[in-house]
């Protein structure tokens, strides 16, 4: 569901995620967290990070969406830990998403997968290597899901106008994660999201993977950046807020390097709500200031 609702400054235009047994987060209205293990190591673990993320997030009073992948699909090596497959993965999430009554996301890869797995999701999410395969964007568009996708590490951000036109600019969010900066190493261009937000759809900052130092036989990172990216991310506006989290992440299967505990994550979302609540305040108390800015916006 889109409505034309303008929110708190953003784009205009929200993002409906969830209803269909579990209360719908609207994006674009107010700041949203996506959330979760990299991967569905077991439904244990996810019910762990589920719980920790609830928690969290009643206290923040933040409207969230749990994240997970059934299939990691684009590790370094060809024998590293996948995660349990859709159907068994699909079984973990709709369980999340009836036990804690939150909209659940996962990534999908192929366009034969896109129609199962908006039968339990809420958002479909589309991985950045995969940003710009028509036929993936098409089969998730066709679901009538609203899908997420992350701009690939390659791409420019006025090339998501690609991507905007292929799914619909009513049905989709972007979100930037870094982009490559020579080989093994990423950088935050934050002149991104305002690019992309200038297209008219909600923009999503990646926190985690942003710090990621792909490359190799195994994907390294450093999370001491997390934070201050986030914070900047924040300063200059986004929609959402997207990281990955796990209660032990030097055990995670996947993204050791860059995930994090869910008290690291309440900490940084402290900062960011509070620059969040700032930025937005400054806007709607200044007459004027949103139609002066770069991006013809305000928030």
């Amino acid at each position: 569901m889109v409505t034309g609702e303008q929110g708190d400054g953003g784009t205009g235009r929200t993002l409906g995620v969830g209803g269909r047994g579990v209360p719908e987060v609207r994006i674009g209205e107010r700041l949203v967290l996506i959330a979760g293990p990299c991967g569905l190591e077991s439904a244990a673990l996810a019910f762990e990070v589920a719980e920790q993320l609830a928690a969290l997030a009643r206290r923040l009073q933040l409207p969230w969406v749990f994240k997970s992948s059934f299939d990691k699909a684009n590790r370094s090596a060809a024998g590293s830990w996948r995660g349990p497959g859709l159907d068994r993965g699909l079984q973990i999430l709709a369980d999340v998403r009836s036990r804690f009554s939150v909209p659940v996301t996962t990534d999908v890869h192929v366009p034969a997968q896109a129609a199962p797995v908006a039968e339990v999701v809420d958002l479909l999410q589309v991985p950045a290597f995969l940003c710009r395969q028509t036929d993936l964007l098409e089969a998730c568009a066709d679901t009538g899901r609203p899908v997420n996708v992350k701009k690939g590490q390659f791409l420019a951000p006025e090339a998501t106008a690609g991507i905007v036109d292929k799914v619909g600019a009513t049905r989709v969010m972007l979100t930037e994660r870094g982009a490559c900066f020579g080989h093994g190493d990423l950088v935050v261009d934050y002149r991104s999201l305002v690019q992309m937000r200038a297209l008219g759809v909600p923009v999503c900052f990646d926190a985690t993977h942003s710090t990621q130092r792909p490359g190799g036989s195994k994907t390294g990172g450093d999370r001491r950046f997390t934070a201050p990216l986030a914070r900047a991310a924040a300063a200059v506006g986004i929609d959402a807020l997207f990281a990955e989290v796990h209660p032990r992440p030097h055990e995670a299967r996947s993204d050791a390097a860059t995930q994090l505990r869910a008290d690291e994550l309440a900490a940084i979302l402290g900062d960011v709500l509070a620059i969040h609540r700032l930025r937005s305040g400054a806007i709607a108390s200044t007459p004027g200031l949103g139609q002066a800015r770069l991006d013809g916006r305000s928030r």
